[in-house]
């Protein structure tokens, strides 16, 4: 079994795949710590190991994991199976990066946009010839809704949930409707402009939040729920194989 480990803004994804890359078993956790590997090392029998970081790892576990698996420290350095255009790569999330190898997996020699709603609103394109161009950053549904709380003097912080709706008939039902479809049409906009110049142009829509907008984009996108998972197994592999 192989282990790949998303660490992200605010949760840990934990993965077991299969060495084919088939998803056996997820797991969200705020925080990674040396009892929760010896539980999943006690069940699963783990090889190789990946790990990407945008956020604060706990070196406790790291330290752990790096003396049990042939173990890749995923950065902007590694093997990868596209072609980074990209002009700062040292700045570049790894999460990013792997968003745009899982796209390119599931679909490739297509143009492809992979858009996660979840802390931001990313976006990330890869052309037909399996080149990484880079995309957009954008903020995030909840980040939005803080926003108008904290940058307001009367407006209320709103929790994000599903609505039916498109006129808030009071202050609350207003935000949710300003929020929820200005960022769906956000989302429609960006997709419009890529048709523009990319025919045929595939469309993922994967993260947290993406459930929320889901029914109010226009725009024909699919349904991933793991874009960077599906990236980062295969990064392990070609850097694993090769290294």
């Amino acid at each position: 079994m192989d282990l790949v480990i998303d660490i992200g803004n605010t949760l840990r994804k934990v993965a077991v795949c299969s060495e084919e890359g088939e998803l056996v078993q997820l797991f969200y956790e705020k925080q990674l710590t040396v009892s929760f590997l010896e539980e999943l090392f006690a069940e699963y029998a783990f090889g190789r190991a990946i790990v990407s970081s945008v956020g604060s790892e706990e070196a406790e576990a790291m330290a752990w994991l790096s003396v049990r698996t042939q173990l890749v420290w995923f950065n902007h350095r590694c093997r990868l199976p596209i072609t980074m255009r990209y002009a700062t790569p040292e700045t570049l999330g790894t999460d990013r990066i792997a968003n745009a190898v899982g796209a390119s997996t599931l679909y490739p020699h297509s143009h492809v946009l992979s858009i996660m709603a979840g802390t931001c609103l990313v976006a990330d394109f890869v052309n037909a010839e399996g080149e990484y161009l880079g995309g957009s950053i954008s903020p995030g549904l909840r980040m939005r809704f803080q926003a108008l709380s904290h940058f307001t003097a009367r407006l209320p912080f709103v929790e994000p949930e599903n609505i039916d709706f498109m006129i808030g008939d009071t202050t609350q039902k207003s935000i949710l409707s300003g929020v929820i479809l200005g960022m769906a049409s956000e989302i429609d906009g960006l997709i419009a402009r890529y048709e523009q110049d990319f025919s045929s142009l595939k469309v993922i829509f994967s993260g947290g939040d993406s459930e929320l907008l889901r029914n109010f984009i226009k725009k024909r996108i699919f349904a991933a729920q793991n874009p960077i998972l599906l990236g980062l197994h295969k990064i392990l592999k070609l850097n694993v194989s090769e290294g």
